[in-house]
Order: C-alpha cells, then structure tokens, then sequence
C-alpha cells in the first residue's frame, strides 16, 4: 500500500502540453482524484493520454466541507489523494486550502507536483517590478468594498497581483485608478500561454477604457507598486497633530496620514498616543 499523503498537483494554464511527466505519473498512480470538475478533469486526462484506476471525486466550493473529512480519511488510510483543478495551483484562488489545513491538522503528508502558476507568469511578463510583489487574488465584487480594500492598498509599495473575472475587469480598473491613481502602471495579462494570449500595459485609467467594450478570458492584473514614502515619522507625527487640531480624533488622524504618507499605522498610532499624554 503506498503511504497516505495528498498531493497538490497543478495543472495547465493553457496547453495540455505544457503538463509535466511528473503530473502524469501522478495522475496515473493515484488512489482518489478529487477534481474541482470532474468533466473537465476527463478531458483533460483524454488529451494527456493518462489512463488511471483512480476513484475520481468532484471537491468544489460547494462541497468542501463535507467531503473533507471524507478525503481526510482516505490519506489516514494510506491512499494517495490528488487534488486538481480547472487550472493552476490548488488552493491558490480555487479550492484546496480547506483540505491542506485538515490534513495539517491531522499530521498527515502534504505534498505538491508543482504547474503553471498564473501568478507568476502575469507577474514576469508584466514589465513591471518583481523583486517584491504580493498576491491579492480576487478582491470583493461590490465596488464600495473593492474600493476600501483598493484604497488600503494605495501606499504598498510592492507589485500587486489581482485575478479577476473578465466582466467585472472595466469595473476593476475603473475603482483600482480613482484609489491607486490614473496614471498607475499596469498590465492586463489575459488567456496566458493559451494561443489568444494578450497582455497589455498602460496606466489603470486608459486601461480601463480599453476594457470598457468587454473583455474575454482568464484575467490576470499586475499593477505596480506605490514609490517608496518620502516623509519621516516626525512630519508625519507633525501632520497627525495639525488634523487633531483641526478637530480630528486621534485614530482617524493616525489613518489618514498612515493612508497617506505610508507611514506605519501602528507605530504612528503609538507616538501619537505617546504625543497626546505629553500635553
């Protein structure tokens, strides 16, 4: 019997080709495949000419809570449970994470065959920086609370990283410049290592125009970084105290300027409070 694990197994962002022999053994010699969907998983093993004896089992949003156990039970058996999804990494924006966290729980083997990652792809091909990036992922789809979280964003100095569904994209763009700013760079990646891959780059608000007549396809966003904060923590300090004076309480003070500036929030809170018990 082989030794219970499960295995993370990424698949092709694009061409069937782009899969590795390893993903194939992987496929061939599993115990249980839980797909995100089983048609699509199917298909896919048609066109890599994998043939596997696998129990194959659908784990989708919809059903991860009550298949998890089910799964979990199989690695403490000793099978080997392989985990894909339509595309990409799992657990990266898709489902998987769930599962991870009941294995680690349980102390069992979690292990990965590693694929395409649209994340990175996006983030090398974007021309934008890339010695230091994060990955947002999708943010929320109402566009008062994908602005607060834009606008949370507005001094991380970092490449960003964002998916998002193409007919929310105009949307996107359009909160990401009036938070980020107009003239923001960005690259749109779109259908990556597929044969109608765009990728195009602008600042957010042209961009935006160019979405506004549809986009199609997998979308991924990389958007640069804000430049390094220029103000030191005494000025900032000085503006904290210029809007408590102008009748501001202290924590909304501190938020506004930390948003500002890119000032840390903590410590500014701290020196504020510290400022305050002084007088």
């Amino acid at each position: 019997m082989h030794c219970g694990a499960l295995i993370l197994a990424g698949t092709p962002i694009g061409s069937s080709t782009d899969a590795s022999t390893t993903l194939r053994e992987t496929l061939s010699s599993a115990d249980v495949i839980a797909a995100e969907d089983t048609r699509k998983f199917l298909t896919l093993t048609r066109r890599l000419g994998v043939e596997t004896t696998a129990k194959v089992v659908s784990y989708f949003e919809g059903n991860e809570a009550s298949r998890t156990p089910e799964l979990v039970r199989a690695i403490d058996e000793g099978q080997r449970v392989v985990l894909v999804t339509d595309a990409g990494m799992p657990s990266v924006s898709d489902p998987g994470y769930r599962l991870v966290v009941a294995c680690v729980e349980a102390g069992l083997r979690v292990t990965a065959v590693p694929g395409p990652s649209a994340v990175l792809t996006a983030l090398a091909v974007s021309g934008l920086p890339v010695d230091r990036f994060c990955f947002e992922g999708f943010l929320p789809r109402k566009s008062g609370e994908r602005r607060r979280r834009l606008a949370a964003l507005a001094r991380e100095e970092r490449t960003m990283v964002f998916f998002e569904a193409p007919h929310r994209l105009a949307d996107f763009l359009t909160d990401a410049a009036a938070e980020l700013g107009a003239d923001r760079r960005g690259a749109v990646c779109r259908e990556l290592t597929k044969p109608y891959e765009e990728v195009v780059r602008d600042g957010l608000a042209d961009l935006a125009a160019w979405a506004a007549d549809g986009v199609r396809g997998e979308v991924t966003v990389v958007v640069e970084g804000a430049p390094p904060s220029s103000t030191s923590p005494d000025e900032a300090l000085a503006l904290v105290r210029d809007a408590i004076a102008g009748g501001a309480k202290l924590s909304a003070a501190v938020a506004d300027v930390a948003a500002v500036t890119g000032a840390n929030r903590k410590q500014l809170y701290a020196a504020a409070l510290a400022d305050k018990e002084k007088k």
